[in-house]
């Protein structure tokens, strides 16, 4: 009797263990890793249908595994792909926003240009004819220098204003005193006394201190954009170390070979491998964000007084308004010139300027509302401005959020504290978070990092945003940093208008007894003032033309 009871519990025993065996050999299958694995686009040669010893596994634990060495190795590569692109695509809609936004900036600065170029010279053209058209080149060169600039030439902006009322000064005196000769050195001698002139009154004054801040503000905010593409794009290129490849292996691929490749990580356990390997990437915020600042100060000039397009779109009428004011005085500017760069010699009898005033004779036509070209993409800079301000708002702080930002909005981690993987097994993360940035990373528990050695990469990029940064406050306060030459990368020049020390703040008024003939320098020295001087004797019907009709075409244009 006694063997018949040890006879049947030693049946039940066999049962039990076979039975124990067999649903450890069910929880033993690495099936799932090898469906998983594959559809990594590895190869299933060699991989394991159920576990075997890890003695063999770097970074894993060594346990039993589904994973060989070879394994182990192909999962290390394949996460830090995994990691680069996670980092590209969650910073690529705050990249696209830099690239798409300074096109479309670009666009309308050019345009508007443009624009505006082609609006006074259908202007002109209608209004003075021929006369317009052999003086062009005035004009079309204020255009030139203007986009130079706004591309990024290294263009003075107060020089080149100045030149541009000087030669066209020179160019109307000439045709409102067109029964004498002027030689070059006579035409020196006027261009270097416009300021105390005054021939345009105050309009040259009042528009360069428009198109030194409008422009200076355009510039550098496309500037800024740039530079804010070409950093977000550099930095989002990451350079996976060594100690952060060991953890995004053990985070992301370790369940693998643990036979559970569904289990994703707890949520504290991936901030604190992401704040690892994004520390130095962090590090940049700081800088980021008072970049940002600046951008936005800069975008509000350009919504305010420093508004390119209110100070380009009516240039046509600005300089139509300065020809006005140059008709108005022609006769006390002439009598000041003769009497401080001395008389002219006239022209031989008959040549007078009847023959000028006859292109006048067309009739002019304002462009109607609904005719005038239309700015980049039918859009305005107000609407821009707006857009970007909030697309700017939005990447503060990206940096440093970006840790956080790719293991729970990208859901590469698990929200359920207990059904995630720890780094060992399935179950709750219990260290703390450590906080971002370099030094914080000290006590990362997860990612050995190097504290004492910061990218020199990402410094790089600190300091280009440092650089523009400080462009954009100047900007921001009117003041303009040469971007044409690096050597000068640390000068200023303000918008204002001044005189340097030597310059002749007076206009110096010296008459001469007989004409001057090819006056020159030495002309001015020697020319006396003892008696009368000539008065000019400029034609009364073109004084009468030039006036009029631009005057009736504004007022026409403002109906």
């Amino acid at each position: 009797m006694p063997v018949y009871f040890l006879y049947v519990a030693f049946c039940i025993a066999s049962v039990l263990l076979s039975l124990s065996s067999a649903a450890e050999s069910k929880a033993r299958s690495c099936s799932e890793v090898r469906q998983a694995y594959s559809a990594k686009g590895f190869s299933l040669v060699d991989v394991p249908h159920q576990e075997i010893s890890g003695e063999h596994l770097r970074f894993c634990p060594q346990g039993y595994t589904c994973c060989t060495l070879e394994m182990e190795e192909n999962l290390n590569q394949q996460s830090k792909l995994d990691f680069e692109n996670l980092v590209e695509n969650s910073s690529q809609s705050m990249r696209t926003t830099f690239v798409t936004r300074h096109k479309k900036f670009d666009e309308f600065f050019l345009e508007l240009l443009d624009n505006s170029e082609k609006s006074l010279n259908s202007m002109f053209t209608r209004t003075y004819g021929k006369l317009y058209m052999q003086n062009s080149g005035v004009f079309q060169d204020l255009f030139t220098e203007l986009k130079r600039y706004y591309t990024g030439g290294n263009v003075n902006l107060e020089e080149m204003l100045n030149d541009f009322w000087s030669r066209l000064l020179e160019h109307m005196f000439q045709l409102l005193n067109s029964q004498y000769h002027f030689s070059e050195d006579y035409l020196e001698c006027i261009s270097k006394h416009t300021e105390q002139l005054k021939p345009f009154g105050d309009v040259p004054r009042k528009l360069k201190a428009q198109v030194n801040r409008a422009f200076i503000a355009a510039r550098t905010f496309v500037q800024g954009l740039t530079v804010g593409r070409e950093v977000a794009n550099r930095v989002a290129k990451v350079n996976v170390f060594p100690g952060c490849r060991v953890a995004l292996t053990r985070m992301m691929y370790c369940p693998y070979c643990r036979g559970l490749p569904g289990l994703r990580p707890c949520q504290n356990y991936c901030r604190n491998v992401m704040r690892g390997c994004l520390a130095n990437q962090a590090d940049l915020d700081t800088e980021w964000n008072l970049f940002i600042d600046a951008m936005l100060l800069v975008a509000d000039r350009l919504q305010g007084p420093f508004n390119i397009e209110a100070v380009i779109e009516p240039i046509d009428i600005k300089i139509s308004e300065a020809i006005m004011i140059m008709q108005d005085n022609s006769m006390q500017v002439s009598a000041k010139v003769f009497q401080g760069c001395g008389q002219p010699k006239p022209l031989g009898v008959g040549r007078s300027a009847r023959g000028i005033a006859d292109v006048f004779n067309a009739r002019f036509r304002p462009y109607p509302p609904e005719e005038r070209p239309t700015t980049a993409a039918g859009t305005s800079l107000d609407r821009l401005v707006v857009d970007i301000k909030g697309k700017l708002k939005e990447s503060k702080r990206f940096w440093s959020n970006l840790p956080d930002d790719i293991c729970t909005t990208v859901k590469l981690a698990e929200p359920d504290e207990e059904q995630c993987w720890n780094s060992h097994i399935q179950g709750r993360y219990f260290p703390e978070v450590v906080k971002e940035g370099l030094t914080n990373q000290l006590n990362n528990p997860e990612v050995n990092v190097d504290i004492t050695r910061p990218d020199t990469f990402i410094r790089q990029q600190i300091m280009a945003l440092r650089v523009m940064t400080n462009k954009l406050k100047n900007a921001y306060n009117g003041n303009d940093i040469n971007f044409g030459d690096s050597s000068d990368e640390g000068s200023t020049s303000g918008s204002g208008s001044g005189c340097s020390d030597g310059c002749t703040t007076e206009f110096v008024y010296v008459g001469t007894e007989a004409p001057v003939i090819g006056a020159d320098r030495s002309d001015e020295r020697t020319a006396v003032a003892t008696g009368k001087s000539l008065s000019p004797a400029p034609s009364l019907l073109l004084v009468m033309a030039v006036l009029l009709l631009p005057h009736v075409a504004m007022q026409n244009q403002r109906r």
